[in-house]
């Protein structure tokens, strides 16, 4: 398997650029995508000086149900991230990365954490398939979304997140290029001020996802 790099340019008082790198089982190649500018960069986590809107994104759930993103999870610290079902490697370890830190929250805070996963690949991954798949790769909390794929390209794009529409290649595989960010929303502004790469760990999430749940910088 090889990987396609997506880059994205982080701004301070000089321009930086922040590599991203998307899943996917084809050949890879590199183009920008949209501009975000940072504050501060602990460790896993980028604190982003200019805070993404939320996405106005309405998808269907897991059970078929209309689900409107930026209403549903109002008021309430929230992890998206675009992936597919069929990934081999990035999109179930980083739901399992974020479900192994839920383990050490306490009850009450992990009742307040709203995962929410968005298929890049919604042809393939219904509403039935993330639902079948969403428990074992993460945990069973985690909110599961399809729809219309321009619907979904555009949410993305909201967010600095480049997404192709999946391609079947000559031997009948079907490669789905994204972006592997993370984005976290404060449960106080509803805004998404913190980004997270691929190469963030469980024990990553672990140490932020307290401070993410109140709205703190990590």
């Amino acid at each position: 398997m090889r990987k396609k790099t997506v880059t994205t340019a982080a701004a301070l008082a000089v321009a930086a650029a922040l590599t991203l790198t998307a899943c996917s089982s084809g050949s890879g190649s590199t183009e920008p995508i949209a501009d975000v500018s940072t504050q501060a960069k602990t460790q896993a986590a980028t604190v982003l000086d200019r805070p993404f809107t939320k996405p106005n994104l309405v998808l269907e759930d897991t059970k078929g149900k209309s689900y409107d993103f930026r209403e549903r999870t109002k008021g309430k610290p929230t992890l998206i991230y675009f992936g597919y079902t069929n990934c081999p490697d990035v999109c179930p370890l980083t739901m399992s990365n974020i479900a192994i830190a839920m383990k050490s929250l306490s009850p009450a805070d992990r009742a307040k954490l709203q995962v929410v996963f968005v298929t890049t690949d919604p042809e393939r991954d219904t509403s039935a398939e993330l639902a079948k798949w969403l428990p074992s790769a993460g945990d069973p909390s985690f909110i599961g979304l399809t729809g219309g794929f321009p619907t979904i390209q555009a949410g993305a794009r909201q967010l600095g997140i480049g997404i192709d529409a999946p391609t079947k290649e000559k031997d009948g595989s079907v490669v789905s290029m994204h972006g592997t960010q993370v984005i976290a929303f404060s449960p106080k502004t509803d805004e998404g001020y913190v980004l997270y790469g691929e190469d963030a760990t469980a024990e990553d999430y672990a140490k932020d996802l307290p401070k993410i749940i109140k709205g703190e910088n990590p």
